[in-house]
């Protein structure tokens, strides 16, 4: 089946996830159409992070995921990332012995022009400039800001159409928090759909279009930003 323009990118129907006999997550539908940025909230054992690593086919999952209307097959990370599903995960997955060139290099391993490798190197340090700076340097010697930096530069070097990002802020003091967030927002103004899971709700809230409201492995709602604070599950969780 060829994609589909007019579907959505990212369209998730059904999909469950379990650890062992364990259930993680429940049926849970998600659909993230082109330039949207859609948030995942919800308290810690919620199922968020979870819910992304069933979307790559980390976990072991039951439903369906379809990226331009074609649906991807089960347990294989290799194929959503080639229909441009990415994650940065939470707590960045650098290699930390490598240097930020080499993280770098390794988001766009499967690009073989090396004139595409150097546009979109330049297109990260628009984006970030000091890596520009850093890149003989460990990935593992560099502060938790800058491995944010690295982490999501690697992901944009795989050129993604859905950018699944968990717990950007994680770790991180507030102003490079803001300069995080600064970038994903100018990421997603550009086009960039994205799926942000963040603990820290007010930040997310300032950028989705929609918000999914997790709790105990189930979607207790989808709302948007505005009807967040009357909402009460959500209310309880954030704002008590």
């Amino acid at each position: 089946m060829a994609p589909d323009p007019h579907a959505p990118l990212l369209q998730v129907r059904g999909l469950t996830a379990r650890y062992g006999h364990v259930r993680a997550l429940e049926p849970t539908d998600l659909t993230v159409d082109r330039g949207e940025l859609v948030a995942i909230l919800g308290p810690n054992g919620a199922g968020k992070s979870t819910l992304l690593r069933a979307i790559l086919g980390l976990v072991a999952n039951a439903g369906e995921v379809r990226s331009e209307g074609v649906v991807l097959p089960r347990a294989d990370p290799v194929a959503v990332a080639s229909a441009g599903i990415v994650l940065v995960p939470e707590g960045r997955g650098i290699f930390g012995p490598m240097t930020v060139a080499e993280n770098l290099r390794l988001g766009a391993y499967r690009v073989r022009d090396r004139r595409e490798v150097e546009r979109r190197l330049a297109r990260t340090f628009e984006l970030f400039p000091r890596l520009s700076e850093r890149l003989g340097q460990t990935a593992g010697s560099m502060s938790g800001g800058e491995q944010q930096m690295v982490a999501i530069g690697r992901a944009l070097m795989a050129d993604p159409k859905v950018l699944l990002l968990d717990e950007p802020s994680l770790g991180l003091a507030p102003r490079v928090t803001a300069e995080i967030l600064e970038t994903l927002r100018r990421l997603n103004q550009s086009g960039l759909s994205v799926v942000l899971v963040e603990q820290k709700a007010p930040l997310a809230l300032e950028l989705a279009v929609r918000v999914h409201l997790l709790s105990l492995g189930r979607t207790v709602a989808v709302i948007s930003p505005d009807q967040v604070k009357s909402h009460d599950e959500l209310a309880r969780y954030y704002f008590a």
